[in-house]
């Protein structure tokens, strides 16, 4: 059976990976990017470049769309030059972004009507592990759209689980994995500001906490950021206030309270509101006062 034509859109930190792994894994690749530039150096060392979303899904079977919300998803479909009115019928529009799960419903039935399937399919692990085909997809479709898309999922990802036989539950265990992620974040930045204040060396306090069982990936990952000075944004503060936000969006239409993701989000919108709005997630830790941080190419 003969492997169905890729194409990706957005090529930032997720999305490049992506295209890197389905490349490496025999796929052939359509690329684009609203960045000058950007496909055509991707596209270099392998696969095609389009200038616009509509050229990508004309020659693609499987559409994949790696942006960072519901109303950029919603540009590259239905905007100037989109992809859904290029798209052709039985073909599948993949989707990678952290969404509220209504939406993504939403979205599903609309270009069921047109004639395409559709995959709600959010993804977790970052930029490394997107490169190295390792990361997790958390999709939800109907048969027909895993019958079309299935391959390339797996060629995609390191695990890819069906969480459901229509969109929806995907973004939901999504938003669930951003509470947690975002919390993480957020009382990791909190431990890391109580030591550096009560005077504890940085890199001794991160190298005990990570043999230590109050360790998590995220504080592992996240305040190496912070001990190198180094916030150049892997993934953004302002994710997390959409991130959260959604995850409260979620939860308030049942009334269901969210004590610790409430605070967080409040921590992410201060680092926002501060100035460090799109700098790395890890950046939350500059509300804290009286601290001083450790130094490198971000810090004077």
């Amino acid at each position: 059976m003969t492997q169905p034509t890729v194409g990706i859109i957005g090529l930032g930190a997720m999305g490049a990976g992506i295209a890197k792994t389905l490349r490496n894994n025999g796929f052939t690749v359509h690329v684009c990017d609203v960045r000058p530039g950007v496909a055509a150096a991707f596209a270099a060392e392998g696969g095609t470049a389009h200038d616009t979303a509509a050229s990508l899904a004309q020659a693609s079977d499987v559409v994949v769309s790696v942006v960072v919300n519901a109303a950029q998803t919603e540009s590259v479909l239905f905007g100037d030059n989109g992809a859904a009115a290029a798209m052709r019928a039985g073909s599948t529009f993949v989707m990678c972004s952290t969404v509220d799960p209504n939406w993504s419903v939403a979205l599903e039935a609309r270009l069921n009507a047109l004639g395409l399937h559709y995959v709600d399919a959010p993804i977790s692990g970052g930029a490394a592990k997107a490169a190295s085909g390792q990361m997790t997809m958390m999709t939800s479709a109907k048969a027909e759209a895993y019958a079309a898309a299935g391959a390339v999922l797996d060629g995609m990802a390191g695990k890819v689980y069906r969480l459901g036989n229509a969109a929806g539950a995907g973004s939901k265990v999504k938003i669930i994995n951003q509470l947690l992620a975002g919390v993480h974040i957020a009382v990791a930045a909190e431990a890391m500001a109580l030591g550096l204040r009560e005077g504890v060396e940085a890199d001794a306090l991160y190298e005990v906490i990570t043999n230590s069982a109050g360790n998590s990936w995220m504080f592992e990952n996240r305040m190496a950021h912070v001990l190198a000075g180094d916030y150049t944004p892997l993934s953004a503060v302002d994710i997390f206030v959409k991130d959260l936000g959604l995850v409260l969006d979620t939860a308030r239409a049942t009334k269901f309270p969210l004590p610790l993701a409430a605070t967080a989000h409040q921590m992410f919108m201060q680092a926002s509101t501060a100035g460090f709005a799109k700098e790395d997630d890890s950046a939350v830790i500059k509300i804290f006062p009286g601290i001083t941080l450790p130094e490198g190419k971000e810090q004077a």
